[in-house]
């Protein structure tokens, strides 16, 4: 019989998401059976069977994503950059080493080329081993995957993708340098005219400030730069935001420039449609202030 792996955020049969980027509050999950654990080069990773959320992948003790909720996350990042564009070709992800990202990239038949470029190829490894839902991004036939630092790959490209969706962990840890200035400016030049990104970019209810200082960075190198958001309840208060940028003056980001039909977008997707693209760069008044 196969010993019982031990992980501290277990105890008890649940999982406690205890962090200072959220001081006071925290995610608890009911465990099943803990699947993987290792210690990669660059973070823990931890996956485990819940109650209720289907398979559970943490790094670095911070829930990433869960079979049940992540579609809400995966389709907004991709979506709000993909229909802002008139016709992405090629694609860049940084980050985003389970795949599901790329699973919906790759929905869009204008798509040529897909490229991940993820630091930790524990992420991808595991991923393809126990989250086939999302993992299947890899195995089209359009990706093509590099294993390394997104801040080197970028610097070697230039005025060479229509999208890059910076799909990263908080910043803390192996992800903090793309959340500042450097970084956008990088993003920028690897943009081809007319290009979009989006970038994770944290909660409203817990990371105002961080959000105000990351738009203002994002104002400083791309002329339209705008806040949404996507309701999800594994993350912290529920919610998590985007920065989506565009080297387009004239561009409305919060508008989509393409759209599917009603039908194909219930084949398609579960979360994302045009009326939520719009709706997602509605804030409360709280936010809106802060932010303007």
């Amino acid at each position: 019989m196969s010993e019982e792996i031990v992980h501290p955020t277990i105890q008890d049969g649940w999982f406690r998401e205890i962090s200072n980027m959220w001081p006071g509050q925290a995610m608890i999950l009911k465990v099943n059976k803990v699947l993987h654990h290792e210690k990669s080069k660059y973070q823990d990773v931890l996956i485990f069977d819940s109650a209720n959320y289907g398979r559970v992948l943490v790094l670095d003790n911070v829930i990433q994503c869960t079979e049940r909720d992540e579609f809400s996350y995966q389709e907004m990042i991709t979506h709000l950059a993909m229909n802002s564009h008139p016709n992405p070709k090629k694609i860049l992800v940084v980050g985003g080493g389970d795949g599901g990202v790329l699973r919906e990239i790759v929905k869009h038949e204008c798509v040529e080329e897909a490229i991940l470029c993820d630091i930790d190829e524990a992420v991808i490894r595991l991923s393809k081993q126990y989250l086939p839902g999302m993992s299947v991004g890899f195995s089209h036939p359009k990706v093509t995957v590099h294993v390394g630092d997104g801040f080197q790959f970028l610097r070697d490209r230039l005025n060479e993708f229509d999208i890059i969706i910076t799909d990263s962990s908080d910043p803390e840890g192996p992800a903090e340098s793309l959340f500042q200035k450097p970084y956008f400016e990088l993003l920028k030049g690897a943009l081809r005219e007319g290009g979009v990104v989006t970038t994770q970019a944290e909660n409203q209810w817990l990371h105002l400030p961080l959000i105000a200082s990351l738009k203002k960075s994002c104002k400083e190198v791309f002329p339209v730069a705008e806040y949404g958001y996507t309701t999800i309840p594994t993350y912290p208060s529920g919610q998590i935001g985007f920065m989506v940028c565009c080297k387009d003056a004239n561009r409305d980001v919060t508008k989509p420039l393409r759209s599917w039909s009603r039908e194909e977008e219930e084949t398609l997707c579960k979360y994302y449609n045009k009326e939520v693209h719009e709706a997602a760069f509605v804030l409360p008044t709280f936010a809106r202030k802060a932010l303007s």
